[in-house]
């Protein structure tokens, strides 16, 4: 019996000793079950408290105001169709006319019929028909275009006043924020798509915008033009691209934030065409590798590497080695950021550099300069556009001129480089200096870089420098 009891009582002091230590390291009310150590674990009423599920974001609102305002463009081209047969054997000459359609959408901005759409949905149209969301149809003027950044704008003449959609702020837009993409894929009217903004200032490596909102809102093709809302209805985008190997959605999708798109139409309503302002420096967007190459402390923000001769950041005095850290209010961490906030900006506008210089922190005044009127520097070489009487004599549309040599490479072939023009950099057709600019401010200076160039002879030469 005595055995008996002993034993239960050794099982009893294990119990209570095992409860015990269990009581010490898990109760909730117990210092050490709050150390660092631990993991913490949020309350099932964590999600309801900080609002971050869908379930509790109401699109109902946003969603009834923008497809009322988003409408559906049909561009209609013509093209004569020849028969060769036709023509070998009976000397047929003519051919048949055959009408091109392709659609896409667009944003009624104002009450009396203003859209905004992309350029390459109404590019080429001989006829542009807009259909809103109530069914109506009408024919379309286009106002004005900016091809570099892909946007166009329209006017159509209703009999009643329109549902229009109001900019936002883009550069409000937060990474995580809920967004609805609107528009009309696969001809489908009317349709909405949620997600969420997964980036800002996206580079993407194209020859006009370089800062674009991604999302991933499923956009597919007749989405384009289409509006990208935020959860008030407010116009923070439009769509514009997908990136695809198929040319369907893949998980992201690419819109011209709302800023960028306003500065564009209130150019083409006030002076006929784009007004394009330019700081005037050439560069590199820092990190770790290219801070540590160039003995900087900071990985954040944009290396001058060079400035624009008689540009406003020569004329305030930015200099080759200043980091740029922030305009205005604006974070520089990107080329994209750097260049999105001044496609805002139009010549004149004048902006608050704030710079890193000598590890000490300095804000200039920049006048921005006239994007045609600036000559830069590249490889060794001095770069300036064309003017309209060098295309008339050369009688080509686009590209640079190399105006002076200062590359010991190429100075044995000075006086037939000086005064060519550059055709293409990389393959890439050469349109004017903000596109060498911003090729020039994608590429690292030791990166090799072929260009094609008409020779002051008239001979093409690809040369590798």
């Amino acid at each position: 019996m005595k055995k008996y009891t002993s034993l239960f009582a050794v099982a009893l002091l294990s119990g209570a000793t095992t409860l015990g230590a269990y009581k010490l390291v898990f109760d909730e009310n117990n210092t050490f079950s709050k150390s660092e150590n631990t993991v913490s674990v949020a309350p099932q009423s964590y999600m309801k408290t900080v609002g971050l599920g869908a379930e509790n974001i109401d699109f109902v609102d946003a969603a009834d105001k923008a497809v009322h305002s988003v409408v559906h463009v049909k561009n209609v081209s013509y093209r004569t169709v020849s028969n060769p047969i036709l023509e070998y054997y009976y000397g047929y000459r003519g051919g048949q006319q055959q009408e091109q359609i392709g659609t896409g959408s667009g944003v009624i901005i104002s009450e009396d019929g203003y859209i905004v759409t992309n350029n390459h949905v109404i590019k080429a149209a001989q006829d542009i028909e807009i259909t809103l969301n109530n069914g109506k149809s009408y024919k379309a003027k286009l106002i004005g275009t900016d091809e570099k950044m892909d946007i166009s704008l329209l006017k159509i003449d209703a009999d009643e006043k329109l549902p229009y959609s109001t900019f936002a702020d883009s550069d409000n837009v937060k990474v995580g924020e809920w967004v609805l993409a609107v528009g009309n894929p696969y001809n489908l009217n009317s349709t909405v798509t949620a997600g969420i903004v997964s980036a800002k200032a996206r580079n993407l490596d194209t020859s006009g915008l370089q800062s674009f909102i991604q999302t991933d809102a499923v956009v597919n093709p007749g989405n384009s033009g289409g509006a990208l809302v935020n959860t008030r209805g407010e116009l923070i985008g439009i769509n514009t691209m997908i990136s695809s190997n198929t040319g369907s959605y893949v998980g992201y999708s690419f819109a011209v934030p709302s800023n960028i798109t306003r500065k564009i139409i209130e150019d083409i309503l006030e002076y006929g065409m784009v007004q394009r302002g330019m700081l005037g420096v050439q560069g590199a967007e820092l990190n770790g590798t290219i801070s540590k190459e160039l003995g900087l402390k900071t990985s954040e923000g944009f290396y001058i590497g060079d400035v624009t001769k008689n540009s406003g950041a020569q004329k305030a005095g930015l200099k080759k080695g200043d980091v740029i850290i922030k305009i205005d209010n604006k974070a520089i961490n990107t080329f994209a950021d750097l260049n999105g906030y001044i496609n805002t900006k139009r010549p004149s506008d004048q902006v608050k550099v704030t710079i890193l210089r000598d590890e000490k922190m300095m804000v200039a005044t920049v006048t921005l300069s006239k994007n045609d009127i600036v000559q830069t520097k590249f490889k060794g070489m001095e770069l300036e556009n064309l003017t309209s009487a060098d295309r008339q004599k050369l009688q080509i549309n686009s590209g640079v001129k190399i105006t002076s040599i200062e590359n010991p490479r190429l100075a044995q072939f000075k006086s037939e480089l000086t005064g060519a023009v550059i055709l293409k950099i990389n393959t890439i057709p050469v349109t004017d200096m903000e596109q060498v600019n911003k090729l020039i401010n994608s590429k690292q200076e030791s990166e090799a870089i072929q260009l094609e160039i008409m020779t002051n002879s008239r001979q093409i030469v690809r040369i590798i420098i």
